[in-house]
């Protein structure tokens, strides 16, 4: 079982959670609510894990290929709910930003695995109505 521990640092809202290893994330709600911009909303990070997520599969899989990755980035915008409580994600568009001497078809397709099937956190988004939409674009280094 995975253990979190999350702490109130910060003025109201503003924690420092912290996993089994000591890595610290800073979150806070946004100063429109009472937050003083201590760190990330908690709905922008679950956008932050899905590029992490998919990234480590991404990276992994052209890895196996062969395939030169010399800089990977990502782009995520999402869309929430409105007007409701909660307000889940409904629409997320990810860029995927690949640089290298990288064969288009393995990138599309190492992409296209990771988003559905092997990123969690997409799946996640997924079974809770979420629509995700993604491209790639290769830049020759």
């Amino acid at each position: 079982m995975i253990k979190i521990e999350l702490e109130r640092v910060q003025g109201d809202y503003g924690f420092d959670a912290k996993d089994e290893q000591g890595h610290t994330v800073r979150i806070d709600s946004s100063p429109d609510n009472g937050g003083s911009d201590y760190g990330a909303r908690p709905m922008q990070l679950l956008l932050m894990g899905l590029g992490g997520c998919s990234g480590i599969d991404i990276v992994s899989i052209l890895k196996k290929q062969r395939q030169p990755v010399e800089g990977f980035a990502m782009k995520i915008e999402g869309e929430r709910e409105t007007g409701v409580v909660p307000a889940l994600w409904k629409q997320v568009n990810i860029i995927f930003e690949l640089t290298g001497d990288i064969d288009p078809d393995k990138a599309r397709k190492a992409c296209e695995l990771s988003i559905d099937k092997y990123c969690s956190v997409a799946e996640t988004l997924r079974r809770a109505g979420c629509s995700l939409a993604w491209d790639v674009v290769i830049k020759a280094k």
